[in-house]
């Protein structure tokens, strides 16, 4: 199965442009279906970001996010060659992670 989440990475002059987006349907469980009936709510509640095995970010999230999220953010100290692991739960227990080897 594919992954739910998409990472790119790029070096510019003294920064990493990290790029991250996540495929889920961030219900809040207020919307109605074309029949009228309330669909469920199924969002991410936690999504965390590791340099080299430690967490640099953890962000809570929830239902007023919008579908299939985007996140860009610059981080200072990413070197080429280290890892980043991007991680989310959500709300139904059910969970992703992706790796990428910074440019």
């Amino acid at each position: 199965m594919a992954s739910s989440i998409k990472i790119r990475s790029q070096q510019l002059d003294d920064y990493t442009e990290i790029k991250v987006l996540l495929s889920h349907p961030m219900e809040n469980g207020r919307n109605r279906d074309v029949n009228g009936i309330l669909i469920p709510a199924h969002f991410i509640q936690e999504m965390i970001i590791e340099l080299n095995n430690k967490t640099i970010i953890t962000a809570d999230l929830g239902g007023s996010v919008s579908k299939n999220p985007f996140f860009t953010f610059r981080l200072k100290n990413g070197n080429s060659g280290q890892p980043l692991t991007v991680r989310w739960i959500d709300n139904l227990g059910q969970s992703d992670s992706a790796e990428l080897i910074l440019e």
